[in-house]
């Protein structure tokens, strides 16, 4: 067989890409697995861990958009009119869903979120494809495989008993017991992956080479979506392998793309160029985690008041319980998320020239 890691579609290298990209939900899962006491059954979360999950990594990945839009100066004066638009359209929005109901306010930003998080996978899958001279048939079979290890444990999740467990908040997603299309569905999900086994054999055989990277996104998107909905029904293993498995992958995503684009030419804007200079990931991380901590301060200090001991500069802060003020509050302090969802869907398509 021909060296399997000669010609492999790496992003940025061999290393990089298996350590921040393509482990994390091995990493995830295999910390899980080692520590089950803590991780299996448990309903919350430690405050150091919850501060180093939700903190550095969930809420901080969501800012890393910001490197390819408003602080680009270039991208931003291209697409001035999108970048505008979609932040004030998201708010709008938010504001009346809120004011209209709450609930159904988290619940909509809940399944844009699954959405946002399954269409990642799912873009991954196609970037490590991008080189494949693979007919429409395997081409397909990939596409099915990639949704199915998504989509099966969300529909588990909806069709089963209660998980303990939330995407945002306590029911937040729709629930409604069906044991006979849970059961047919989890045929379809074993025989789709068979298919897929299959194919990559067939591949194998064939021309004696295998896509390394496209397969272990495909496997860690079954492994870390299965165990984190399906097979535990714990709050901190669900988090882990949730938070772990999308956010670091995303922030490496943008910083190896960035960085790359840096190496060829000449950038004036400060931020971009400590962000991506020599020891650039640094200030990177920083500027991500900066953001993060006075977000999630605003909404401890403003709405939640959980998490006082972690950060203490916001404790001074009055809890705004009018529904009136929160119907304008909440949808604020959950504009970077909102925007974050949808900008996705458009600046990593090359036609919108980001």
């Amino acid at each position: 067989m021909a060296d399997l890691n000669s010609n492999q579609p790496w992003l940025n290298s061999r290393v990089s890409d298996v350590v921040f990209i393509l482990s994390p939900p091995f990493f995830s899962l295999l910390l899980v697995l080692l520590f089950p006491s803590q991780f299996q059954n448990s309903a919350g979360i430690p405050l150091a861990y919850w501060v180093f999950l939700i903190v550095f990594i969930d809420v901080a990945h969501v800012y890393s958009t910001l490197y390819r839009t408003y602080f680009n100066p270039g991208n931003f004066k291209k697409q001035y009119t999108l970048l505008v638009a979609i932040p004030v359209a998201c708010y709008v929005t938010g504001v009346m869903i809120y004011h209209f109901d709450a609930l159904w306010f988290w619940r909509i930003l809940a399944y844009l979120a699954v959405y946002h998080f399954i269409r990642q996978q799912y873009g991954f899958m196609r970037l490590y494809s991008r080189n494949e001279k693979a007919s429409p048939v395997q081409q397909l079979i990939d596409k099915v495989a990639i949704y199915t290890a998504t989509l099966y444990p969300l529909l588990f999740w909806h069709l089963s008993t209660a998980r303990h467990f939330n995407w945002f908040i306590e029911g937040d997603f729709f629930s409604f017991k069906n044991d006979a299309l849970l059961k047919g569905s989890g045929m379809v999900y074993l025989a789709i992956i068979a298919i897929y086994i299959i194919k990559e054999l067939s591949v194998v055989i064939k021309q004696k080479w295998v896509n390394i990277p496209r397969n272990l996104i495909v496997v860690g998107t079954f492994l870390s979506w299965y165990f984190g909905i399906v097979y535990f029904n714990g709050d901190m293993a669900f988090t882990t392998l949730n938070v772990v498995s999308h956010g670091v992958p995303y922030m490496a995503l943008v910083w190896f793309f960035e960085k790359k684009k840096l190496d060829k030419t000449a950038v004036k804007n400060k931020i971009i160029a400590l962000s991506f200079g020599k020891s650039g990931i640094f200030y990177f991380l920083f500027i991500l985690i900066l953001f993060a901590y006075l977000e999630e301060g605003l909404w401890d200090g403003l709405v939640w008041k959980e998490h006082q001991a972690v950060f203490k500069p916001f404790t001074t802060l009055p809890q705004i319980t009018s529904s009136e003020l929160l119907s304008l509050l909440v949808p604020l302090l959950a504009l970077p998320q909102a925007t974050h969802y949808v900008l996705d869907g458009f600046i990593w398509k090359p036609k919108n020239k980001f």
